[in-house]
């Protein structure tokens, strides 16, 4: 069935981009085919600033670069599953070409999957994989990786510093098999690092002031006895450092990951010791291009392979203050002008950033 139905979306896709091409050119398009295609771009909540900032806008317009005709339709899902799949059936029934999804529930995004497959309509999981069901294709950072390389570098500081104590683990959702993988990471770099491992937190949906509540109780319990954090992304981490400051406590080397703007600042300050750069320009393009590929009926072939899904893994790169103005700034990732505002700006001059 899958494959009779990838042949029917191919003969129906190329037909219809036909004259996309054509208007790329500078040829007279055609108005019935370029000018309907669609492409959904299904992100999964609003907790971390990056979708609305810079998926979107990154991916809609390598897709208008592809083809001008085509148009995009974007849902964001504010981390509920159920809302996601209303969003994902209304993009079938709008005649979608392909659907680009980041899951808000991994397991319950299988369903969403198997309903797009049987239209014809090809899947390409991004940022989240979809473990229970293969997607068509699977384009992210190598988030395993993420975890290992955030862990090992807080582990590192703390053996420089000769810390004594143990670290906190605020993990992401446990919905996201992304979170998952993270986690597994994190636990290849700590579990043996000969720093203990106090406890550890799921953060249902990314939450901060999830996370913030959690290790708030656990400064209660554990103190100045708690040396580091590993936290898996920068929304965690904001939560984590909000509550070292709420209890009137020294905040301790805090990791973080997706290199938000609001992460390069409290770097920048001291308030967090590294984050990932994992520039979202790369998976947004490249999710672009695979979608274009399959809605012109192709089948693009993975460099690697996930959960017996063709994948495209990219590797990150940590930073720290020490590497932030090469990473972020010299590359044009981020601007002075967004980031050395108000309290930072002398951290900046500091590090030589303007």
């Amino acid at each position: 069935m899958r494959t009779s139905a990838f042949a029917a979306v191919a003969i129906l896709a190329t037909s219809a981009l036909a004259g996309c091409g054509a208007d790329a050119a500078g040829g007279d398009g055609d108005t019935g085919g370029a000018a309907d295609a669609k492409v959904a771009f299904l992100m999964p909540d609003l907790a971390s600033t990056r979708y609305e900032q810079q998926d979107k806008p990154l991916f809609e317009a390598k897709m208008k670069e592809l083809c001008p005709g085509c148009s995009v339709i974007y849902q964001n899902a504010d981390s509920d599953a159920a809302k996601q799949q209303q969003q994902a059936s209304s993009a079938l029934a709008q005649g979608v070409k392909a659907i680009v999804i980041d899951p808000v529930d991994s397991t319950a995004a299988a369903t969403i999957v198997r309903d797009a497959q049987s239209q014809g309509v090809p899947i390409i999981a991004y940022d989240r994989p979809i473990p229970a069901t293969p997607a068509d294709y699977y384009i992210s950072f190598d988030n395993e990786k993420i975890g290992s390389m955030i862990g090992q570098s807080l582990v590192d500081h703390l053996k420089a510093e000769k810390a004594e104590g143990g670290i906190l683990q605020v993990n992401g959702s446990p919905t996201d098999a992304a979170a998952g993988l993270i986690k597994q990471g994190i636990h290849s770099a700590v579990d043996d690092s000969g720093f203990k491992l106090l406890a550890e937190y799921d953060t249902p949906d990314w939450s901060p002031e999830k996370a913030q509540t959690w290790v708030s109780g656990q400064i209660t319990q554990f103190g100045d006895d708690i040396v580091g954090v590993v936290a898996a992304n920068d929304g965690t981490a904001s939560g984590t450092i909000a509550a070292f400051k709420a209890a009137g406590k020294d905040v301790p080397p805090v990791t973080g990951n997706d290199a938000e703007i609001a992460a390069a600042q409290r770097i920048i300050k001291g308030d967090q010791y590294n984050t990932i750069s994992k520039p979202i320009k790369i998976v947004a393009e490249a999710a672009a291009e695979v979608a274009y590929q399959f809605m012109q009926g192709e089948k693009p072939e993975g460099k690697d392979t996930l959960y017996d899904t063709p994948s495209e893994l990219f590797v990150p790169t940590v930073v720290t203050k020490e590497n932030i103005k090469e990473v972020l700034f010299d590359s044009g990732i981020m601007t002075a002008g967004e980031v050395c505002t108000g309290d930072y700006a002398e951290g900046c001059a500091e590090l030589g950033i303007q």
